[in-house]
């Protein structure tokens, strides 16, 4: 079986294939609100004049950060 095509069967499985960190942040920020998500993930760029530009430029650059809202996102999917 050829290499590519045995990745195309793990990743549909995988909660977060084809989500981009944008989409996660927009439904979480639409659902929460800044405050909340400050509340929920103790990170400054939710709680000091918050933008989804200078949050996604934060979490891309921030493993731990951006880790912390997949699962956040993977949580409030399985709620939804």
């Amino acid at each position: 079986m050829l290499k590519g095509m045995s990745e195309k069967r793990e990743h549909p499985n995988a909660p977060l294939h084809g989500v981009t960190l944008e989409k996660m942040l927009n439904e979480l920020v639409d659902f929460y609100g800044w405050d909340d998500m400050a509340c929920r993930i103790r990170i400054n760029c939710f709680a000091k004049d918050p933008s989804v530009k200078s949050s996604l430029k934060f979490l891309r650059k921030t493993p731990w950060a951006r880790y912390k809202v997949e699962d956040l996102y993977k949580h409030f999917k399985q709620v939804e």
